[in-house]
């Protein structure tokens, strides 16, 4: 049997978790029920106005939390 040695590069060659906001793989940031939020769109998302046309992308793209996908 063949076991494979584990060390810091292969730990740090992971990608991460891909962002319910912008669709990308980043390492940090918040989890919010079973999505992920990347720390660049959580600061975008808190200094948006409500006025901001982009506050009601940041809605829909939340909403997905709300109705996470079911896997069969």
């Amino acid at each position: 049997m063949e076991v494979e040695k584990m060390n810091s590069n292969s730990l740090q060659s992971s990608k991460g978790e891909t962002c319910i906001i912008c669709d990308i793989e980043k390492m940090a940031g918040i989890h919010l029920y079973t999505s992920f939020i990347c720390v660049d769109c959580e600061k975008k998302m808190t200094s948006t106005q409500t006025s901001d046309p982009k506050y009601q992308y940041y809605l829909e793209k939340l909403r997905r939390v709300k109705n996470p996908p079911l896997y069969s």
